[in-house]
């Protein structure tokens, strides 16, 4: 250490009042920085006087001015009868994120967000307060469809990005209201693609982003965004032991999203192409230790039928005989009910595809033309 640089440090400090930075012993002095404290000092005062954004920081204002003007505050009100009065009164049940789908009125949130909701009241940016019908939802995407009657010339929609052109490493931005406290942002990165979560019907949402963008209760239903400010995502939870952010978060794919929605303004739920067969349910399944779907009966001259697929059947005496067990559709395997429906969501009415079956030990493939669901 330079002891002449060491003296004239302390008399300095000395003249200013101040005292000399000890170390964690509190006998001795710290170590050289190798830079003069005044010089150090002047660095300091010339980085507090630059008010220069870096590219960085001015895209994160650019995207979150852009597109703060879409999200909006989702209320969820329910009914509760009052203990002793039985009178019946409405209160919050909770509260989310949700974004202008497009400039007729359709918001886009979560399923959960609104669940069990009585009245649902959508708060804009700029205040106004309009009540929302439930157009759609997919509960098994944790995606709703809701609809506002506000004027065109107040609503902005998000544009619309492409999440099949995604990569880990990505910068994203997410914006919502996370505990009550509205139109908040986060800035992180994609973490990782592909995962899988549960919904509420505890189906598999497939395809998953994950990111490391602080996401909280509230922000569910709230956008997430590219650095060019295009929707690549709906946030929809987080994996935390606490319920608050851990640093992974997830949101449903805009892809399937623009999937979803037009399916709930047609129909108000996703609308999958089916095969017309009742299927044994899952618990039943592992109580019989059946893998794959047992198919219980055959609707007549459904595409099941037309094929040849065989149902359960029962003798005389009551025993059971399986028939068909689908295990595969298209060679993509079925292990369950979650499995099987998730492979016939990627399908249309009209389309043919190969079921593969086990019946009396022996592999059986039947060419199936899937059918329009029956309302």
């Amino acid at each position: 250490m330079n002891i002449k640089w060491l003296i004239a440090s302390v008399l300095t400090l000395a003249g200013a009042g101040s005292l000399v930075a000890l170390n964690g012993n509190g006998d001795q002095p710290q170590p050289d920085t190798g830079m003069p404290l005044a010089a150090s000092t002047a660095a300091l005062s010339r980085l507090a006087a630059d008010t220069t954004l870096t590219p960085d920081e001015q895209n994160n204002i650019d995207v979150y001015q852009a597109a703060s003007p879409s999200v909006v505050y989702v209320t969820n009100t329910q009914l509760r009868r009052q203990r002793f009065s039985f009178n019946v009164m409405e209160i919050p049940a909770g509260s989310g994120t949700g974004f202008i789908w497009d400039e007729s009125g359709l918001i886009v949130t979560n399923f959960h967000v609104i669940y069990g909701a009585k009245r649902i009241e959508i708060t804009l940016q700029s205040g106004k307060k309009y009540d929302a019908e439930v157009l759609g939802s997919a509960p098994e995407k944790d995606i709703a469809l809701l609809r506002i009657n506000a004027p065109e010339d107040v609503l902005t929609a998000l544009p619309l990005g492409d999440s099949s052109n995604l990569a880990v490493g990505r910068k994203v931005l997410a914006i919502g209201n996370p505990f009550e406290l509205d139109t908040s942002l986060t800035v992180g990165v994609i973490s990782a693609l592909g995962r899988e979560i549960k919904s509420l019907t505890n189906r598999t949402i497939n395809n998953v982003i994950q990111t490391d963008a602080a996401i909280n209760p509230g922000n569910s239903g709230g956008p997430l965004l590219d650095s060019h400010g295009r929707l690549v995502g709906v946030n929809t939870s987080i994996l935390s032991p606490s319920g608050a952010n851990a640093g992974i978060g997830f949101a449903i794919p805009v892809n399937t999203v623009k999937n979803i929605v037009p399916q709930l303004i047609e129909h108000g739920r996703l609308y999958r192409p089916v095969l017309g067969v009742e299927t044994l349910p899952d618990s039943w399944a592992r109580r019989w230790g059946i893998r794959g779907v047992a198919v219980i009966s055959v609707e007549q001259g459904m595409p099941a039928d037309k094929a040849g697929v065989i149902g359960a059947r029962e003798d005389r005496r009551g025993n059971i005989y399986w028939g068909d067990i689908i295990i595969a559709i298209n060679d993509e395997p079925v292990t369950d009910q979650d499995t099987f429906l998730s492979q016939l969501e990627q399908h249309q009415p009209g389309e043919t595809v190969k079921v593969t079956t086990i019946r009396d030990e022996k592999i059986h493939n039947y060419s199936v033309q899937l059918a329009t669901p029956r309302d």
